[in-house]
């Protein structure tokens, strides 16, 4: 995939195969709700990590947790990175921006996310998310741009 590339998670999963695959697949089945879906995808003791050391067990903790934060949100995935460590585990960098609305409805976009996902045995064992929306959040409040 061109670095110039911009698809959603589900076009972004058919340019590739493996576990960058795999790690789209989920962003596609998260952004479209398809929860089953995604439970496929993950190991059963799975660890997710957001911004500020959020930690969730499960899709639908998730997803609760992010209704507070959007009212909609969506990811344009720029780049797609992936290394193996020496015990085997896959470690897959997803890259890009997010997109969508605030729960009081109002647009955003451009905001820069890197998602960090741990492989094992097939399925996802840990994700980590980084994301500038909390900064954006703050500038907004203080009626920054």
């Amino acid at each position: 995939m061109s670095s110039e590339a911009i698809l959603s998670p589900a076009l972004a999963a058919e340019c590739h195969d493996g576990p960058k695959a795999l790690a789209l697949r989920y962003l596609a089945a998260m952004e479209q709700r398809d929860l089953d879906a995604a439970r496929s995808l993950v190991s059963e003791d799975a660890v997710f990590v957001f911004p500020g050391g959020a930690r969730r067990s499960d899709v639908s903790a998730i997803v609760a947790g992010s209704s507070g934060r959007y009212r909609s949100i969506a990811k344009h995935i720029e780049r797609c990175d992936l290394c193996q460590r020496a015990d085997g585990t896959v470690v897959v960098y997803v890259l890009g921006s997010l997109y969508g609305q605030w729960p009081d409805g109002s647009a955003f976009s451009g905001i820069r996310f890197v998602d960090r996902f741990e492989i094992a045995g097939g399925l996802i064992a840990r994700q980590e998310v980084w994301n500038d929306s909390g900064e954006i959040r703050l500038a907004m409040q203080a009626g920054r741009p």
